[in-house]
């Protein structure tokens, strides 16, 4: 059975009243759909509150779930939904955008490809890596909220074109279009350390 058709099958049981059947959705995606908000809030604290809301949501409104995409990009189009309405929370609020701040910098986590590199690394190779992945993760924080979330979605979530279109709600051709314009923001900033020719990626 697909993972499609399991969803399918637990949704047909929440619409039914299975309650069970609704928290088994939130055991399978729960990770996801936190790895996604925390790219999009700056605020480690938030992170889990907007995941729960974004699941209380869902809930509500899975009796209008239709199928017509796959139950995840129907989830994540609701998570960043909540996650925006979150943003637009804390701007209105300096006291959380303040603790936002310290927060990020107080428990900054090393990023997965520094935790992922071998005993058998030479210092220099070390450094070079962290350096890449410290770059990296910069030019995805400086890049735009829609460039950002495209790019997110794409290569960190490995959704399709056509489920990204559907989450940020907008057409495929746009979507395209952002994460090539976010590719080539972070390779600009790669450029230096990969010596690499204009035009070029990494």
């Amino acid at each position: 059975m697909s993972a499609a058709d399991a969803d399918a099958l637990l949704i047909d049981r929440v619409k039914r009243g299975d309650v069970r059947a609704f928290e088994m959705l939130v055991v399978k995606y729960q990770r996801r759909i936190e790895r996604l908000i925390g790219r999009m809030v700056r605020d480690t604290d938030l992170v889990q509150d907007i995941a729960q809301e974004t699941f209380i949501r869902a809930y509500r409104a899975i009796p209008q779930f239709r199928g017509e995409s796959a139950f995840y990009t129907w989830l994540y189009r609701i998570a960043v939904n909540t996650a925006k309405k979150a943003l637009v929370e804390l701007k209105r609020d300096p006291l959380v955008t303040e603790a936002a701040l310290s927060s990020r910098e107080d428990d900054e986590e090393p990023s997965r490809v520094e935790n992922e590199l071998s005993d058998g690394e030479t210092p220099d190779a070390l450094l070079a890596s962290k350096e890449i992945a410290a770059t990296v993760n910069a030019a995805i924080e400086a890049l735009s909220e829609d460039l950002r979330q495209a790019i997110t979605l794409r290569e960190i979530e490995g959704l399709s074109y056509e489920e990204i279109a559907t989450v940020m709600n907008c057409p495929i051709g746009t979507v395209r279009s952002r994460i090539f314009r976010a590719r080539e923001a972070i390779a600009e900033r790669l450029r230096p350390l990969l010596d690499t020719r204009e035009g070029e990626r990494w």
